[in-house]
Order: structure tokens, then sequence, then C-alpha cells
């Protein structure tokens, strides 16, 4: 209620305060959700309906968007940009190798290689904790590579030529490539939600603050480096899934494949092709990436010149990337996880459209709104409108209605946040007085 409101109330009675909804999306996510549904069932349909190579790119898109889904939370919200996370995607390789070496299922394993990956992640945050920027890019880096020395020291482990993946020998190979299907697509679909639960919790307000600016989250007493240690645990723990699924689909690993910062190259450009800082960038990003890999790998070097462009041109002009383009102009979001404030008005009359308002400068509209007050701002929710006092010096004259921010006039004296309505049965522009 603005400060005239509040006066204009009679004596000794509280003045009511303006009515506000607050919704997750400016549109109902229930389509959303029961379309990402029927996605995931179709998904999990395919190795009945497809063939195997099919199947095995399907892995590849799922490790990937595993991998880019949890640098985005690292990168996108916690503000850490890392260009090691192929070390805990080679000790998770690691992991399932060691455990079936002594005759666990790789399948088995894969919970066990999260965990320990988690585990590691907590000593590795100690390490790097104090740093931010290029110092802990840096040192995410040079941790990789420690991780990697250590591994070919053990001979055990196959040493710098690697090892093969014991346990499935005894399994149908068609039944393996269906079993590493679905398990790829459990492990991408409970990724993707876990990220989903985490920003629409507490935590998710600390980190989008975090995302916006991490000094001015910190002024206003939000723990930041607790939100921030959390979210790079997470990241490790995903990234070890993504490697365990890595060495299933293989049936091998090796040190320099496993370790290589390649990993981190593609998982940043996906990210920031997709779009940076949301859920559906990495998905989207992930998908335009394999399918500029299959339609321009014949091109040889020609290949890594074409992506270099494309990332250097969504960076310039698009740096929210291609979802962020999308979201822009159809205020479209699959995985809202933040908030929408809308003044409460009255319903809109049936048929109702908004128009937009005419350009700063340009002549009234007859019976709308003036081009000249024009602010392109959404309309506020205004009070009653005088009837019959003349116009102030200066300003626009209403007869019936209320006058909003942007120069428009509503119909029932309350404005819509999302729209800036044209004037109704009831409402004219003002002319200057």
């Amino acid at each position: 209620m603005s400060p005239a409101e509040q006066r204009a109330a009679p004596s000794g009675q509280a003045p009511h305060p303006a009515s506000i909804r607050v919704t997750r999306s400016r549109r109902s996510s229930l389509w959303a959700g029961l379309a990402a549904v029927v996605v995931v069932v179709i998904l999990g349909y395919l190795p009945y309906i497809v063939l195997s190579g099919t199947t095995d790119l399907l892995v590849n898109v799922f490790i990937l968007m595993t991998m880019a889904s949890m640098w985005n939370l690292l990168a996108g919200y916690a503000g850490l940009v890392s260009v090691g996370q192929q070390a805990f995607i080679g000790l998770g390789a690691y992991f399932v190798l060691i455990l079936a070496n002594h005759g666990a299922n790789p399948f088995l394993a894969l919970p066990a290689a999260v965990l320990g990956c988690g585990l590691v992640g907590l000593p590795v945050w100690r390490l790097v904790s104090r740093l931010r920027s290029g110092y802990f890019a840096i040192t995410t880096w040079v941790i990789a590579s420690v991780c990697e020395l250590i591994i070919v020291r053990y001979p055990s482990l196959g040493g710098g030529t690697g090892e093969p993946l014991p346990g499935f020998a005894s399994l149908d190979p068609t039944l393996l490539t269906a079993y590493t299907y679905w398990v790829s697509l459990a492990v991408t679909v409970i990724v993707i939600a876990a990220i989903y639960m985490i920003l629409r919790s507490p935590l998710g307000l600390v980190l989008t603050a975090v995302r916006d600016d991490e000094t001015g989250a910190r002024s206003i007493g939000a723990r930041v480096s607790r939100a921030q240690r959390y979210v790079f645990v997470v990241a490790a723990a995903g990234c070890g899934a993504a490697g365990a699924l890595l060495i299933i689909s293989q049936l091998n690993v090796q040190p320099a494949a496993a370790f290589s910062v390649q990993w981190s190259a593609e998982m940043i450009f996906v990210t920031i092709i997709g779009g940076i800082g949301t859920i559906e960038g990495p998905i989207v990003g992930t998908i335009i990436f394999f399918v500029l890999q299959q339609t321009l790998a014949s091109y040889g070097t020609w290949y890594f010149i074409i992506l270099g462009l494309i990332a250097m041109i969504v960076a310039i002009w698009a740096p929210r990337g291609v979802w962020g383009l999308i979201a822009d102009r159809l205020h479209i979001r699959l995985f809202p996880v933040g908030y929408w404030l809308w003044p409460a008005g009255p319903p809109r009359p049936a048929g109702w459209r908004a128009r937009p308002l005419p350009r700063r400068g340009r002549p009234a509209v007859p019976g709308g709104t003036s081009g000249a007050d024009d602010t392109g701002g959404p309309a506020s929710t205004g009070g009653p409108a005088s009837t019959g006092g003349p116009a102030s010096t200066g300003g626009p004259a209403s007869t019936g209605g209320a006058v909003g921010a942007g120069g428009a006039v509503s119909p029932g004296g309350a404005g819509s946040a999302e729209h800036a309505d044209t004037p109704g049965p009831g409402g004219t522009g003002g002319q200057p007085g």
C-alpha cells in the first residue's frame, strides 16, 4: 500500500495490505511435468524398438547430461568454476573396478562409487574452499592430475594401460546393453530430480542469491560457505556416478581417458551453449552437442572449428544460452524453481487479451492509453481515480479507472504484473492539462 493510501485510511483502522499471489511460474507446470513423465516412459521403452547402436549413443548422451548438470549446479549456482571434475569421474570408474575385482556386481557397485566420491569431495573441498576464480579452477585441475598419477602407481588397477571390467562374462550382450541403458536413464533422472529438489528448497534460495551476487548474499546473512560445500560434495557424487556409468558402458578403464580434461571441456561447452544457471540448459546443450557431433564428425578438423565458432557466437550474442532465448521469448520454465509475485485483482473478463502499449512519443490511441506517458513497465495497483476534479497541471486526468505505472488504465483499479492492461469500459486515457 502506498503512503498516500495509508494516510487516507480512517483513524484507528489498520490499512489493508495489498493482496499478493505467489506462484512458481507464470503458467501451470502440470503439463510440463506430465510431458516429462511421458518422455521418460518412452525412453525406457526404447530398447525394445531400436537397435543397440541407438541405445549406446543415448547412454553417452545420459552420461554427458549428468556431468553437465553437475557442473552447472557447481558453477551456475554456487559460483565455483571448476575444470577438475574429471577427478571424480575417474575415481567413480575406479571405485567400480575395485569392487568388481573383489566379486561385486558392477551395477550394485555404482551406489558405493557415488558414496565414495562424495566422501572424497569433503577433504578436497577443505583444500579449495578459500580459492575463487582462476585459482579455484587451476587447483581443481591439479588435483585431478594428482589423482591420475596416484592411480597409475597401482599395478593391480592396470597401471597406465588400464584394466578391463570383470563381472559381466556370463551376461548376454543384448541384455547387458539394455541394462546399461536403463541404469544410465535412471541415474540421469535421479540427478535432474535431485537438482530440482535442491533448488526448490531453502538452500536453493541461497544458491540463487549466490549465483546473482555472492557478496550480496553474504551481506544479508546467507550461509554461503555451507551451501557451497554441500553443492561441491553433491557435484562430486554426481560426477562419480557418471564415471561409474562410463566404465560399465565401455567395460574397461584407462587413466588417461578417465581423468582427461576433455570431460571438463565438454561439460563447460554443453552448459554454456544450453544456458548456464538453469536446469534446462545442460539438457538442451547436450542434445545440441550430440546433434552437431553426429552431423559434423565426418568433416574432421572442421568439426572442432565449427564447435568453437558456435561457442563464441553464443557466448557473445546469447550469454544466457539457447534455453535462455527460448525461455525469454515464450515465458516458459520446464523446471520452475523461482517465484513470481502477482498483484491480486479482479478476474479478467471472458475473451480478455493483452495488447501492447504504444511506444514512447506516439499519440494517444482513441479510447486507450496516452503514448506520451508510456513507460513500458507493468501496471501497478492503483486506487480509484477522481471523477469530477480538474486535471492537475501537466498530469493525465482519469475518469473511471486507475492509472497504472505503464500509462494504461485498468478497468477495476488493479493491474497485473504480467501485462500492462489496456483500458476497458470506464477508463480513458488522460490528456495533458
